[in-house]
């Protein structure tokens, strides 16, 4: 079953919004709950095709690391009534996304290449390649933008704009670093190499919490450790296991997501192919096997309408 959109009804008050992938309800402004759909986006644009098991995929993924990870940082997750669907504490998001980067690749090795030796006020050595370990991992925050691209800021611009207050920003780098260190080493005990890793962070009752999802293949970039030096010496592309692997493929047919650019159709090959690859890394991090859902809509609300109201009347 692909989930291309849902239309939930709830007898509290619910505002309805929709994100490039995601369903959101808000429900009496305490809770979220978090459709994840399978829809797919890539440079700003949602595909009119879904990806099966994608959506279940990213929200199960992201279920399994907030659990295993609470130990280091809060985490907004309240229940998970169905793989596709996240229950969680309505935080107030930061304005921030926060990229730790262990390798120099996407982003940061385009600006590289282009010349920049500072990134978000980072410093980085000469002489790297593309996908390159740093020295050690650094911390490259984003400004979130609703319309356009995120853009780059530095530590210094957050704390002295005001955007985040220094001692909220100081928990924030730690929680994300500490999260990004634990991923690197659960990842290489399952044979993958964490290259960098987006987070989201938000505020309740005094707290910061970690939210949207963690080291899935939408918010992180692996690669297999497998032959990873042997490729590097030979100028050889990774392999990628993320989101990546769609962006260099639509590159490869000339599509940039630029204005006035025709969507082109992806294959039938090329969804079998991305939804492979998202169930095979969820197999290889959670080490199990990948069960599809197969509950109807109509299925999905009542188990989801049950978890609202156990939540809605349970005390906080």
């Amino acid at each position: 079953m692909a989930l291309m959109q849902t239309d939930f009804q709830f007898p509290f008050d619910v505002i309805r919004s929709q994100g490039k992938v995601r369903d959101l309800y808000d429900v009496e402004g305490q809770l979220l709950v978090l459709v994840a759909t399978d829809r797919v986006s890539a440079f700003d644009v949602v595909f009119p095709q879904t990806i099966p098991n994608k959506g279940q995929v990213l929200s199960s993924l992201s279920a399994f690391f907030f659990r295993h990870f609470n130990d280091i940082c809060p985490h907004h997750l309240l229940s998970q009534p169905h793989p596709n669907v996240s229950i969680v504490r309505r935080c107030e998001p930061y304005p921030i996304e926060v990229v730790v980067r262990g390798h120099l690749c996407g982003h940061a090795w385009r600006m590289y290449r282009d010349g920049n030796r500072q990134i978000c006020g980072v410093d980085l050595p000469e002489g790297l390649r593309e996908n390159d370990p740093l020295p050690e991992p650094i911390v490259t925050p984003t400004t979130k933008s609703s319309i356009g691209h995120d853009m780059d800021i530095t530590e210094d611009e957050i704390t002295r704009s005001g955007l985040i207050p220094a001692d909220e920003w100081s928990q924030i780098r730690y929680y994300a670093l500490t999260l990004f260190y634990k991923g690197t080493e659960w990842a290489k005990d399952r044979g993958l190499i964490l290259a960098d890793a987006k987070y989201e962070f938000g505020f309740l009752d005094f707290q910061v919490y970690v939210i949207d999802e963690i080291h899935t293949p939408d918010a992180a970039r692996y690669f297999p450790a497998e032959g990873f030096d042997k490729r590097q010496d030979d100028g050889l592309p990774q392999p990628q296991y993320s989101k990546e692997y769609l962006r260099q493929q639509l590159l490869a047919l000339g599509f940039r997501g630029n204005e006035g650019q025709e969507i082109p159709i992806l294959s039938e090959e090329l969804i079998h192919e991305l939804s492979q690859r998202y169930i095979w890394l969820y197999e290889q991090l959670t080490d199990s096997t990948f069960e599809p859902a197969t509950q109807t809509e109509a299925e999905i609300q009542e188990s989801v309408l049950n978890d609202v109201t156990r939540l809605l009347q349970s005390p906080t």
